[in-house]
């Protein structure tokens, strides 16, 4: 296989409803994947499903060159996750709570010590380390998530809205620390509603509708499919691509 992540057939089933059907999908190595798609699309589903939260009802993805069913654990250690509001131990420092993660993976203190103190300085955490993620902002449990999804160096990066309550010049240096990953080999696959970071950031995107992957491409190949111009922005071919075209047209009602 030449992916890093690729899905075959994967579905995924409540009851009677079907979040997610038939996805296949490949990303490259050191690939930036925006996973796309309106409000119950299935984009946390599928997630989940990759991180090993979720078990499929049909098919299977493999990452890392490890079957999620078959290799549960391989896959965990490949892969680091950031949830949209990850859990935490409130009543631990940042500090803490980055060696309770790294204990999880194995590392001992002093890796955990010397990599946490990396990161957290790298995401403008350092002066809150031995503070208790109780009196954490949203945005600094946020920095806070994804310096532990980064903490055992993963060859796989998923990320659920990753810019979530971040401040423009946090959201900036995330975006930047994103390419820093890519170049260095890691895959990154991430969901955003925000589609003008999608467009910034992603060497390809996917756009899903009701469970099933309609598009995907590089914005050249976007445009081409959505018969489209080159000055077309990733939010035109969204909502073209998507049949969202009614709402572009109440908010340009609204602007006038």
């Amino acid at each position: 296989m030449d992916g890093m992540i690729e899905t075959m057939g994967l579905t995924r089933r409540f009851g009677a409803v079907t979040a997610v059907s038939n996805l296949h999908l490949t990303v490259h190595p050191g690939e930036i994947y925006g996973f796309l798609g309106p409000n119950g699309a299935g984009k946390t589903t599928t997630i989940r499903m990759l991180v090993g939260l979720l078990r499929p009802s049909g098919g299977t993805a493999v990452i890392a060159g490890h079957d999620i069913q078959q290799k549960p654990l391989a896959v965990k250690r490949a892969v680091g996750y950031l949830a949209q509001s990850p859990p935490m131990y409130e009543r631990l420092t940042g500090r803490e709570f980055l060696r309770f993660v790294g204990g999880l993976y194995g590392l001992d203190d002093a890796i955990c010590d010397e990599r946490g103190a990396e990161l957290l300085a790298l995401l403008e955490l350092t002066e809150k380390a031995e503070q208790l993620i109780e009196g954490y902002s949203g945005g600094m449990r946020h920095k806070l998530g994804l310096c532990a999804a980064l903490l055992h160096r993963p060859q796989v990066l998923v990320l659920d809205e990753p810019l979530a309550g971040l401040d423009p010049y946090s959201a900036r240096r995330v975006k930047d620390l994103l390419h820093e990953l890519a170049g260095q080999g890691t895959t990154v696959f991430f969901s955003t509603h925000t589609l003008e970071i999608a467009e910034r950031v992603c060497d390809r995107v996917g756009i899903l509708q009701q469970g099933s992957l309609i598009a995907e491409g590089t914005m050249a190949e976007l445009r081409q499919m959505a018969q489209s111009t080159a000055e077309s922005t990733l939010e035109e071919l969204f909502l073209q691509l998507t049949g969202g075209t009614a709402v572009a047209d109440v908010a340009e009602m609204l602007d006038k």
